[in-house]
């Protein structure tokens, strides 16, 4: 990864092109962050950049996180998170990231946490089919057969019924639409994961060299 941004989900819309079709397009609040402080190989072991995106109130800090941004000369901010680069050598602390390192028509990999559904079941969870609805079948919306008289347990890697959603998901390759430095606003086509309001980390895609 060369480059990346902090985003938060506004909402899905749709816009036209010139042959007026119509495109789907995912509104991001794309930053602007601020460089809180560099990751050196030397030191830490890795290259990354921590960035930090949205104000947030000094009375809800604790000490600690006081001192980091007192240090680093930078105003308070909610989200603080690293991003891997192949080079920080162009960003200096304080430095502010907009939506214009991205430009039109390129291509990004989105991450988020996808939205919780609660417990599902193995039909809604995992796609499974259902049995037969009638004629005295007693077996509708079960999760089948799971281990067999041989076996006596249960596979590992078993679909079953369980919590679904809730966890980290990166769509890869959406293309960029639009990109506003002066809104602080990203146009991408498609969806991203995650309900209106999450926190994303939009990157450069790694399918496209």
């Amino acid at each position: 990864m060369n480059k990346g941004i902090l985003a938060r989900k506004v909402g899905m819309t749709q816009i036209y092109d010139e042959a007026g079709r119509s495109i789907p397009v995912t509104i991001l609040e794309a930053g602007p962050c601020t460089v809180i402080s560099r990751r050196d190989p030397d030191k830490e072991g890795y290259q990354a950049l921590q960035v930090g995106f949205k104000p947030a109130k000094e009375n809800r800090l604790n000490n600690p996180q006081r001192g980091h941004f007192k240090k680093a000369g930078v105003k308070p901010l909610k989200y603080i998170r690293e991003l891997r680069l192949d080079s920080t050598a162009e960003y200096e602390v304080g430095q502010e990231i907009k939506a214009d390192i991205f430009a039109e028509g390129e291509f990004v990999d989105v991450t988020g946490v996808s939205k919780g559904k609660g417990f599902a079941g193995s039909i809604k969870r995992h796609g499974q089919s259902r049995g037969p609805m009638s004629h005295g079948s007693r077996y509708h919306r079960g999760p089948g057969s799971l281990g067999g008289v041989d076996a006596a347990r249960v596979f590992k890697g078993q679909t079953l019924p369980g919590r679904m959603g809730g966890e980290r998901v990166t769509v890869q390759k959406l293309q960029v639409i639009k990109a506003d430095p002066e809104q602080n606003i990203l146009l991408i086509k498609g969806a991203v994961p995650g309900p209106r309001g999450g926190l994303l980390m939009v990157k450069n895609s790694v399918k496209v060299s």
